[in-house]
């Protein structure tokens, strides 16, 4: 099952530990074991709820690791912090990866494909009882921005929403139970910046599918080209905060179930924030 609902009933939480080189947002900073595992304590003193943990970079353009370099990165990492109590997500597209981290201790399996990259990965959700959140996806990295086309009726609210619903179909066929699915618009996967504020502006239309949501804007590119300096040169990545923690602020109001996060001291504060308003408005 997903796991339940805080006492405060607000967002879990997802600290975000990219092992890999290449990362939008802080490739590089933590690509060891040792650096990764001291960034995943930090982000649980700091609060998280759940721990993201990722061997593949999925920004625009990125190229795939091969599957035993993915999983060099991650297992040591996983291990580590799921032996010390952490809630532990494995951020990947493949099944081989997935078995390797349910069995040192991750419990919920992140596929930013949903299952389209390998659709043997909703047979081991399927077996080992593990939450699984599916993205809408379109296509790999290096070739995503080829297919951020919505023309049909609808635009991009109609079709993410159809598109996960047919992912909702073939999770259920394999097998997964329908209490431990979680589905994420996929800001930024193959969609501009204005489809992500589309989305964003009309999360209804996704929970009418009647499944929880997990929502990624943290540092987006489309915060940056938001926020341009006098050149109209796009914001950089590590000034998106601020914009990000406005977006956690709506997020919270629209009741999503997670948010994936790098900073997640900033987001649990605006969190504080939204939970005293919504009970002085209850009182």
């Amino acid at each position: 099952m997903t796991p339940p609902a805080s006492p405060s009933l607000r967002p879990r939480v997802m600290g975000v530990v990219n092992v890999t080189p290449d990362s939008f947002s802080d490739g590089g900073r933590h690509a060891t074991a040792e650096a990764a595992i001291a960034h995943g304590r930090r982000l649980l003193a700091d609060g998280a709820d759940i721990l993201d943990i990722g061997g593949e970079s999925t920004r625009p353009g990125a190229t795939r690791p091969l599957v035993s370099e993915e999983l060099s990165r991650v297992v040591p990492v996983i291990t580590a912090l799921a032996a010390e109590g952490a809630v532990v997500s494995v951020d990947t597209m493949r099944s081989e990866v997935a078995e390797a981290a349910l069995a040192v201790g991750a419990t919920i399996l992140n596929d930013v494909s949903g299952g389209l990259a390998d659709p043997r990965i909703l047979d081991v959700a399927a077996a080992s009882g593990a939450t699984y959140v599916a993205m809408h996806w379109r296509a790999h990295s290096d070739h995503m921005t080829d297919f951020a086309t919505y023309d049909g009726p609808g635009g991009v609210v109609a079709a993410v929403h159809d598109e996960l619903s047919a992912r909702v179909d073939a999770m259920l066929a394999a097998g997964i139970d329908a209490g431990r699915i979680v589905l994420d618009p996929g800001l930024g996967f193959a969609k501009q910046g204005r489809h992500n504020w589309q989305l964003l502006a009309d999360l209804d239309a996704l929970h009418r599918l009647g499944f929880p949501l997990l929502v990624g804007a943290s540092r987006k590119s489309f915060l940056g080209t938001l926020l341009p300096d006098a050149e109209g040169r796009p914001r950089p990545v590590d000034g998106r905060e601020h914009a990000t923690t406005a977006i956690t602020v709506l997020l919270a109001q629209a009741g999503v179930w997670g948010l994936r996060v790098h900073d997640v001291r900033s987001c649990l504060d605006a969190l504080t924030v939204v939970h005293v308003l919504r009970e002085e408005k209850q009182r």
